[in-house]
This record gives structure tokens, C-alpha cells and sequence, in this order.
């Protein structure tokens, strides 16, 4: 009795213990999100800036996005061109130009014969400027963005604004349904916007170009920040490689902007000095304060693109003192507005990410003197020739355009001749073929028949659009470009154009890096997972598996690498 009576004793026990409730771990809140969203792009920024400038960096700006953040070292843009446009709708659509249908800055539209700006938008009008600059909306993208998204999933109680000195780069990252987007515009020396979205600027931006920011900065000389013999990532600062503004009879420090900028753009010559980048973080910080971002009730994006960089890329290059001290000014602007968000909103309320549009390969003229395979090419030479040879073999040019290495055809002409576009396309591709330094070419009748899945073929296959795209894509040996034999230019599927930073930093966002393959349309994608809501209706991209502080992912995957 006493050894059944003590086996029931914890055979009761044991039961009595399995039935009480466990005490549940402390779940993730699924509503949970971050006040603030701050988007960054940087236009023309190459991976390796990151580590070339790293000791002259301060530990507030770079620095701390590296340190306290998620690292994406090998994030690459899968398509080509890699233009600013497509950069930018890419990151926020989530998608390539085969989706979005932002397949350059410019294009040669088929429907009118006529050249296609990106954001060109001729039923609105500007506000805050009488020049053409104002005409501007996302009309010509294709799809949603994820800030489209964002409002969309609040009710459109989510405010979106994007900011940037080029208009491209703050509408297209905005999205259809932004509360606003603003641009610099040099003819006023300050940011405009257009009746897409507003009939008056606000007045807080009234009074913010009433202070004449933009020639306040240039009423100073840009020097360098440091001794100039400290840059010694760059080559010497009087060089052949570089630009020479007017005024100037050599590219070298200091830059005497009160004394330049009449004879070089005006106001707008303010975009190719570190002072853009000074103008942006100051606009950005205003809309900031005035427009109470990140202190509703849903979730707020602020769409940021530093445009700078670029400029002085084309006209200096990557390894010109110029962009050294472009690079370490920005680092501070970066700082500057990274410690006023925290102090808005909490660091734990802010999420941050950082990226670029775009990379930038060597001078080719530099790379030349070093014996490397590079150099240039004359696309009007192409051109004529092109046109030369069909008209010798058809009695018509049939060309109507080469324009981001694409030739589009004249359908009408075609027609008439009762010519098959294939067999013309084939005759092309085999011409432009013999051309030198010319590495692949392919038929839109190929792009839309077979499914390339990697390469250029396949970066090329991302960037065409049925509609929008020409008859003939045409690619170029690595180092060779048509440009002026100074600065640099971009647009190749080489990695030192599609390789490029990305940062997450901030809510929920634990410190590391992934060295994992990971496309520049993932961007989006992890932005929808992290907020739990719908991706843009065109998105192809990946979902990050970012370390985070919460379980944002679903059982039983892991975390801290894409695949």
C-alpha cells in the first residue's frame, strides 16, 4: 500500500504539474513599428568608399552605421543601365526596369518619337518656380513603391515626403501617393515642387528659400577639410583627369565658388560642391521639425537622396581629392542628421537605411596611363555607321535612335518594306558585333525568347522593357565608355558600377554583417516584412533575413543571412 499509495502520490503530482499553464515567453508585438523611417541614397557611391576613407571618417556618421548596424557588403544592383533614375525606383519598387518601366533618365519614346525624361509630367505645373523643372511627377513609373505601400497599409495616415537636389531622386523614391516631394531648382536657389502634389509650398519651405541657403554656401571657397597632403587616398590634386571649371585654369584647391559659380550655372552650381549635400541635410532636417515627422500615430518615411556625390564624380572622378573631401563632408552631414532624428524620436524609433544608386568605375584616361584595358568610345560614330550600312542594305536607315545603348527601329519603315523585325534585329546585332570593344549585343526579339539567368545577358534581360526598351541592346568591354576624357560616368553591368553599400541601422536592427549575395531589389521586400505589410505590386525582390531584436520572420527560419 505504501509503494502504490507514493507511485499515485506523483503519478498526480506529475499531472497536476503537466496541466499548469506555462508562463509564455514575452511575444513580438506583430504591431509593433518604427515612428520614423529615414531612406538614404547616395548617389555615385562605390562599396569600397566605405573602407578607403574609413580613417578619416568621425564615429557619428559612416561609422556608426557600420558599428551599430547591419552590414549588406555584397549588395549589387541585377540589371543594367545603372542610371540614377533606375536606381532609385529600383530600391523603392523593389523591382528592375523590366517591371517598373524606368529603363533610363531619358529614353526614345516609341509611341511619339520624341526623347522621355523619367519623372517628365506635362499636366502639372510647378510650385515655387516658372521653369520647366517644375513639370515633374511619377507618373512614367509603372509600379508601387514601398512608401506607396506604407501609406496604403495606414490608411494614408503614413506621411511620405522625398527631398533630394535632382527631382528625379526625390519623386521616384516618394512614390504615387506622397504627401510631397521637393527638388533644388538653380534658376530660384531653392527646393520647388510640383501640382502633382500641392497648388503652394508650405510655408516653412517659403521661408527656408527666403534665407537664400544655396548662395550662402557658395558665397565661400571650397577647401579642403583637412591639410591637403592628408588625402592620401587620392591622386594629386592637379591632374589631367579632372574637369576644369570656367574661370579656373586648373582643377585644384581651393575652389573659389563666390568667383565661379555666375560663369558655371549659377546657383545650381552648388550641386557639384560638397555644400548640396549640406543643403539636403539642412532641408531634410526642416522637413523634419516642421512637418512633426515621426510623432503620429503610423509610421512616417522620409526619402533622402545626397546627389553631390555624383556631380564630382563626373567632373573629378573617384580617386580625385575633390570626392575625398566630398566624402568626408558628407560623413558629417550624415552625422549631423542622424543625431537630430535620435533626438526627435529615439534612436529605438527610428529605422535607417542606407544606400547608393549606383557605383562609378576608374577614369578610363587614369586607367589607361596604368596600362589597364580601358578607354572610350564614340556612340554618334556608331551612330552614323549604323545608319550608313542599312540604308547601303535596305534603302533606308531604319534607325531612328541610339540612345543607353539600345537601337530602336522605325516600325512604320519596316512595315512598308515588308521586312521581318527579327531578320532586321539579327543584321544589326551582327554589324554593331564587328564594332571594337563592343563585348555583347542582343536582339529585343531574343530578350523576349529566351530566359538568360546570368551575366550580362541577364542584367541586360532585368533592364529591358517590352514597350519602353529599344529593338537592339548593345553592352561594352569592361573600362570602355563614351565619355569626355575626364571624370567618370556610369551605367555598365561591371561590378565596379553595381556593386554598392547597404546599411540598416536602428529599430529592431541588431549590430553584424553578411558577406551573402544580396540585390539591391531586396531593399524593399525586407522593408515590407519588417513593417508586416503588403510588398509594392511589382516587387521580384528577397526579404533580408536581418538579425533583428524581435522575431519579424516565421518559425523556423533563421536569422542573419539572406538564403
Amino acid at each position: 500500500m505504501k509503494k502504490y499509495s507514493l507511485f499515485s502520490f506523483l503519478l498526480v503530482s506529475a499531472l497536476c504539474l503537466q496541466a499548469q499553464p506555462k508562463t509564455p515567453a514575452a511575444p513580438a508585438k506583430p504591431g509593433t513599428k518604427p515612428k520614423l523611417i529615414v531612406g538614404i541614397v547616395v548617389d555615385q557611391m562605390r562599396y569600397d568608399y566605405i573602407y578607403r576613407f574609413w580613417d578619416k571618417f568621425g564615429s557619428d556618421g559612416f561609422k556608426k552605421l557600420v558599428n551599430q548596424g547591419y552590414f549588406c557588403k555584397n549588395t549589387n544592383y541585377n540589371y543594367v543601365p545603372t542610371y540614377t533614375g533606375p536606381g532609385h525606383a529600383s530600391v523603392y519598387t523593389g523591382t528592375t526596369p523590366a517591371v517598373h518601366g524606368i529603363i533610363a533618365n531619358d529614353w526614345y519614346d516609341k509611341t511619339n518619337g520624341k526623347t522621355m525624361y523619367c519623372v517628365d509630367d506635362n499636366t502639372v505645373i510647378g510650385v515655387g518656380t516658372t521653369a520647366k523643372e517644375g513639370k515633374r511627377s511619377p507618373k512614367n513609373m509603372l509600379t508601387t513603391t514601398i512608401t506607396d505601400e506604407l501609406r496604403i497599409s495606414s490608411n494614408m495616415r503614413s506621411k511620405v515626403i522625398g527631398v533630394a537636389l535632382k527631382d528625379r531622386s526625390a519623386i521616384l523614391p516618394a512614390g504615387h501617393t506622397a504627401n510631397a516631394a521637393y527638388w533644388f531648382d538653380g534658376s530660384v536657389g531653392g527646393f520647388i515642387t510640383s501640382t502633382f502634389y500641392m497648388k503652394e509650398l508650405p510655408a516653412y519651405v517659403q521661408n527656408f528659400n527666403k534665407k537664400d541657403p544655396a548662395r550662402k554656401y557658395l558665397s565661400q571657397p571650397w577647401n579642403t577639410l583637412l591639410p591637403i597632403d592628408q588625402y592620401t587616398e587620392s591622386v594629386a590634386d592637379d591632374n589631367k583627369y579632372e574637369f576644369v571649371a570656367k574661370g579656373e585654369s586648373k582643377p585644384t584647391f581651393p575652389h573659389d565658388l563666390p568667383n565661379l559659380y555666375e560663369k558655371n550655372g549659377g546657383l545650381g552650381m552648388i550641386r557639384s560642391t560638397p555644400f548640396g549635400n549640406s543643403l539636403t541635410k539642412d532641408f531634410a532636417i526642416e522637413i523634419i521639425k516642421n512637418e512633426n515627422m515621426g510623432k503620429g500615430s503610423a509610421t512616417d518615411f522620409l526619402a533622402v537622396s545626397f546627389s553631390s556625390p555624383d556631380y564630382i564624380g563626373h567632373l573629378y572622378g573617384p580617386n580625385s581629392v575633390e570626392q575625398e573631401d566630398d566624402y568626408l563632408r558628407l560623413d558629417k552631414d550624415l552625422a549631423e542628421l542622424i543625431q537630430f532624428v535620435e533626438a526627435q524620436v529615439g534612436k529605438e524609433n527610428v529605422l535607417i537605411f542606407l544606400t547608393a544608386d549606383h557605383a562609378a568605375p576608374e577614369v578610363p584616361a587614369y586607367l589607361m596611363d596604368l596600362k589597364i584595358p580601358a578607354g572610350y568610345l564614340n556612340e554618334d560614330k556608331l551612330f552614323t555607321d549604323l545608319k550608313k550600312y542599312m540604308a547601303a542594305n535596305y534603302g533606308d536607315s531604319l534607325v531612328l535612335s541610339y540612345s543607353n545603348q539600345q537601337v530602336f527601329l522605325d516600325p512604320a519603315a519596316m512595315e512598308r518594306k515588308k521586312l521581318m523585325p527579327q531578320q532586321v534585329q539579327d543584321d544589326i546585332v551582327n554589324f554593331i558585333m564587328k564594332q571594337d570593344h563592343v563585348s555583347e549585343v542582343v536582339s529585343a526579339t531574343t530578350m523576349n525568347n529566351a530566359q538568360f539567368t546570368e551575366g550580362a545577358r541577364y542584367l541586360m534581360q532585368k533592364g529591358f522593357n517590352a514597350k519602353r526598351s529599344g529593338d537592339v541592346l548593345v553592352n561594352y568591354e569592361p573600362g570602355y565608355v563614351d565619355y569626355p576624357h575626364y571624370g567618370t560616368t556610369h551605367g555598365s553591368p561591371y561590378s565596379y558600377d553595381t556593386h554598392v553599400p547597404l546599411l540598416f541601422y536602428g529599430w529592431n536592427v541588431k549590430r553584424g554583417s553578411t558577406t551573402e549575395q544580396v540585390y539591391i531589389t531586396d531593399i524593399a521586400a525586407t522593408l515590407a516584412m519588417m513593417l508586416n505589410i503588403q510588398f509594392p505590386n511589382g516587387c521580384t525582390g528577397t526579404p533580408i533575413k536581418l538579425p533583428t531584436h524581435q522575431n519579424l520572420m516565421p518559425r523556423g527560419e533563421e536569422t542573419g543571412s539572406k538564403k
